[in-house]
């Protein structure tokens, strides 16, 4: 296919990938079935016909407003879309039609569910982070970072923040980090590889920190207040997912 005829294709199969995130994002939660009921108004309870539930357009014809009861509908929606149908031609302008296209762009679509629903709920749900460890692995089969690398990713990313985690809470007798963080990286690990898995960790610990002074400096919380380092974590892995062998190389050059 010419170049800007594929990058339309991956975009709009990307958008459709959005919509069905979005259902993920609401019903996990929820411990919602994924496929029953269909779609439908939150706040009415009316199926939605095939036409609302175009990603993007949809939104924009009905002016973010449910066509039967008025009910606003969150701008999440549309973002989560566009967002999904970026990261699927971002992906695609690095990777090409590939395995590792598929594995990265897997990643980053889960990435993205575990981003938002960390932001709105504070959890990490299981049913993503856990087999999203064996698929990582499965992928490292056939393809980067190769099924040793994944291995260690795995071990380091999962047992190494869960010591970090346990020591916190012996010392501060609190916990200062969740399991679900700890599922998260080792997911992290088994996608990316140890190297990158590590880029993950400073990325996100980065991002935090700096978060976390700015909320200081606004007096939005203070030094107790719970953060969401799955969201951190998934933008750190996001870059890594996308530029991190550039980085990691350019920092070995140093040495």
């Amino acid at each position: 296919m010419p170049e800007p005829f594929a990058l339309v294709v991956v975009a709009a199969l990307g958008l459709a990938v959005g919509s069905f995130l979005n259902v993920c994002i609401y019903r996990l939660p929820r411990r919602e079935s994924l496929a029953f009921p269909a779609s439908h108004c939150t706040a009415c309870g009316r199926s939605l016909r095939w036409y609302e539930n175009v990603p993007v357009l949809a939104y924009v014809i009905l002016r973010g407003r449910c066509r039967t009861c008025g009910a606003r509908i969150s701008l999440v929606y549309p973002l989560i879309e566009l967002a999904a149908g970026v990261l699927a031609m971002l992906w695609y302008g690095q990777f090409g039609l590939s395995i590792l296209f598929a594995s990265r762009l897997l990643f980053a679509f889960a990435l993205l569910v575990l981003f938002t629903i960390d932001l709105q709920q504070r959890i990490l749900p299981n049913v993503i982070t856990l087999p999203g460890v064996l698929v990582g692995f499965a992928f490292s089969l056939f393809g980067p970072p190769g099924w040793l690398d994944s291995l260690i990713g795995v071990l380091v990313g999962g047992l190494g923040l869960f010591l970090i985690a346990e020591l916190y809470y012996r010392i501060r007798g609190e916990e200062g980090m969740g399991m679900g963080d700890v599922k998260m990286l080792a997911m992290i690990g088994a996608f990316l590889g140890w190297k990158l898995m590590l880029l993950t960790l400073v990325l996100s610990s980065l991002v935090g920190a700096l978060v976390g002074v700015g909320m200081l400096a606004l007096r939005k919380g203070d030094l107790k207040y719970a953060l969401p380092f799955g969201t951190f974590l998934a933008l750190g892995a996001l870059v890594a997912s996308l530029i991190g062998d550039p980085i990691v190389n350019w920092y070995l050059s140093f040495y």
